[in-house]
């Protein structure tokens, strides 16, 4: 029987995916919990280089599967609700490595919580992109909120979320929610090629990378400094540069003699 949610790891690029294409890949208790362990998982693979998000059918994620969510009606079940979802998203940002959503079809409410919880965003033609709870009487529960404000700033953030706007791929990529818009159905074989420019440079490297844009955008700028100058030293002695700095020496066919 597969699994709700999975992870699948080829060359150190992991792959989680959301089966219920019946569903638009919406979420039930189940697949909330799978994909929080999918999360899990992903940080215990020792060699991973990338991650992508994806579901299964031509369809991302179309939020929480009100059909099953609709009979957990109390303040205790959106206690629950908040926090499954919300500590999977932190858990995936935290996540060492780059990662990217493959958005194709609807990534809506939760599943717009879920695209922008990753670093980079893929979204194909005929794809649809917002969080829209505010027509269901709720706001963001997963980060997103947050997330949408750090991407945005305050003003675009307050009006689209009040507003419950819902963006096409042309739009998102304009607004700067996504990274890249492609033909429909290219939205996994993009990203699939952005995880392999990644897992083409030094793995220490663009950790650091991710590291140092994740304090950037969530610090104070002194702070951010600080952790940016404290990377550098190790990185400048270790082999990754040593070797490439060595190969760019030796192509030259001359060195400019110093003044």
């Amino acid at each position: 029987m597969q699994q709700v949610v999975d992870l699948v790891v080829d060359g150190g690029i992991g792959q989680i995916t959301i089966h219920r294409p019946a569903a638009r890949n919406a979420l039930t208790w189940r697949a909330m919990e799978a994909f929080g362990a999918s999360v899990e998982q992903a940080h215990q693979v020792s060699n991973l280089r990338a991650l992508i998000v994806c579901g299964e059918g031509g369809s991302f994620c179309a939020g929480g599967d009100l059909f099953e969510l609709d009979g957990y009606p109390t303040r205790l079940d959106g206690v629950r609700l908040s926090s499954v979802m919300a500590e999977a998203l932190d858990r995936l940002e935290a996540l060492p490595v780059p990662t990217i959503a493959a958005i194709e079809g609807p990534a809506l409410g939760g599943g717009a919580e879920i695209a922008l919880a990753c670093d980079v965003r893929v979204m194909a033609d005929g794809a649809a992109l917002g969080m829209m709870q505010v027509r269901l009487g709720i706001p963001p529960a997963w980060g997103g909120g947050l997330r949408l404000v750090r991407l945005v700033g305050y003003a675009r953030a307050i009006e689209w979320l009040a507003a419950g706007r819902v963006f096409a791929a042309s739009e998102a990529l304009q607004a700067g929610l996504v990274n890249r818009a492609v033909v429909r159905g290219e939205a996994v074989t993009e990203a699939l090629n952005l995880a392999q420019d990644f897992a083409a440079n030094d793995a220490q490297t663009v950790q650091a990378v991710k590291r140092i844009a994740r304090a950037a955008s969530q610090l104070p700028p002194a702070e951010a400094m600080r952790i940016e100058r404290e990377t550098f030293p190790d990185l400048w002695a270790a082999p990754a540069h040593l070797e490439a700095s060595a190969a760019f020496v030796a192509k030259r066919n001359h060195r400019p003699r110093p003044a």
